[in-house]
């Protein structure tokens, strides 16, 4: 079922034109962590992929960057970063489609400290072989427009969106995300990358602001007559006013910026007129990147609700705990807040949608990165806006199909979401 609806989508297209990042930050004080630690119903291994039990995705080899050390591109700990590439072949063999990891950031000593004991801050922690799903897969049914591409899933053990560069010798804490990009890059252009046709940059959560952050860079690194676009998948993170008055995300990413050395590698175009910490916001950036950007994002994203929008800090008598977890539990005036907050988003990407060249899906789903699971990226029952699915929307977009601004009616109308409930 699911070949022929790629077939015939494929065909259309061209006439009509246990996921979970966690992240670890300090709150007043007090450990927050993120998503990892919460558990979420019907999540195995094989389920966080959004695969079911009986398939079994193709699994693919942990590669580490061998001359990142020279050049002091190294994990929070000192370790070699590394990437997963499973090679492109046929008409694929030589587009490349690379994609940033996430898994939010650290914001003080004490919590990169943690971090760096985990897959997140070190490659002695990460898995030696990781599933390719989603966006990822090699099959065709799975993944009709780069299945036979060059994929490649670069792992994120910096704690900054790849973009910070600074260190702390008394903590021995490296702050190479910057570096670790670079090395990559340098290194995936030697096996290959430097003969592309054809690249996508993409990334989900705090890989998704990578993909933003560094997107124009991407494009300086091929000829100007190769096709070179960007996806940010849930990488829309808004400086948003928490249910108390406050502003939690912001705090987090002004530690981020100002411990990290980010500054240095932000926009120019922002800072001329911005803070640094304004400038990580991608709301602030996207309207002036150049290269083609295509934007998937859910308007109640998941983890922005948990820990930006009603963190335990502005809910200390915890009344949002049941509607964190799930949806369906929220009262009417919880419900009115997170549609103000879906009316933020729309109303940060309003220029950004003027450009003709750039992209949007914003579905009114509870979740949270929806490119990497199979079930939201391209299965019989995946999420839809007026009957197009997320995979197919991209597709459309990045080969010039037919242009996809794709904009979900308000919550609860989307009957095809597949919502992230916490138990």
């Amino acid at each position: 079922m699911v070949k022929a609806l790629g077939v015939v989508a494929a065909i259309v297209g061209i006439v009509l034109c246990k996921w979970v990042y966690g992240f670890e930050f300090e709150e007043n004080g007090s450990w927050v962590h993120g998503l990892d630690d919460l558990n979420v119903t019907e999540l195995s291994f094989s389920d966080s992929y959004g695969v079911s039990a009986a398939t079994s995705p193709m699994m693919v080899g942990l590669t580490l960057i061998q001359g990142a050390a020279a050049k002091g591109a190294v994990c929070l700990d000192g370790t070699l970063p590394g990437y997963h590439l499973h090679r492109g072949y046929g008409s694929g063999a030589n587009s490349w489609l690379i994609q940033l990891e996430g898994g939010g950031w650290c914001n003080s000593i004490r919590t990169c400290v943690y971090r760096k004991k985990t897959r997140r801050g070190s490659s002695i922690y990460m898995e030696k072989q990781i599933p390719f799903t989603g966006i990822l897969s090699n099959n065709p049914e799975e993944n009709p427009d780069f299945f036979n591409w060059n994929r490649v899933k670069l792992r994120y053990c910096d704690g900054a969106s790849f973009i910070g560069d600074s260190q702390n010798q008394a903590a021995q804490l490296q702050f190479r995300g910057q570096r670790i990009w670079s090395a990559a890059i340098e290194d995936l252009m030697s096996k290959g990358m430097r003969y592309a046709n054809q690249a996508l940059l993409s990334g989900c959560s705090a890989g998704g602001l990578a993909a933003i952050l560094h997107c124009d860079e991407f494009r300086g690194f091929f000829p100007r007559n190769i096709k070179v676009k960007c996806l940010s998948d849930a990488g829309l993170f808004l400086d948003s006013i928490d249910i108390a008055g406050g502003r939690t995300l912001r705090n987090l990413f002004s530690g981020v910026v100002n411990m990290q050395g980010v500054r240095k590698n932000l926009p120019s175009f922002c800072l001329n007129h911005l803070d640094p910490t304004s400038c990580f916001f991608p709301q602030n950036v996207i309207s002036n990147i150049k290269t083609p950007l295509f934007l998937l994002n859910a308007a109640y994203d998941s983890w922005q609700v948990q820990a930006s929008l009603a963190p335990a800090s502005a809910d200390p008598h915890g009344y949002w705990n049941e509607c964190k977890k799930n949806h369906a539990q929220c009262s009417p005036p919880q419900i009115q807040f997170l549609q103000g907050f879906r009316n933020q988003m729309l109303n940060a990407i309003k220029g950004f949608s003027m450009s003709k060249q750039n992209g949007l899906f914003i579905n009114s789903c509870f979740a949270h990165c929806q490119t990497e699971r199979q079930d939201t990226w391209f299965a019989d029952n995946s999420p839809v806006i007026k009957n197009k699915g997320i995979a197919l929307a991209v597709g459309d977009w990045y080969f010039d199909r037919c242009g996809v601004k794709s904009i979900d009616c308000p919550y609860p109308c989307d009957q095809t979401c597949h919502n992230l409930v916490f138990r």
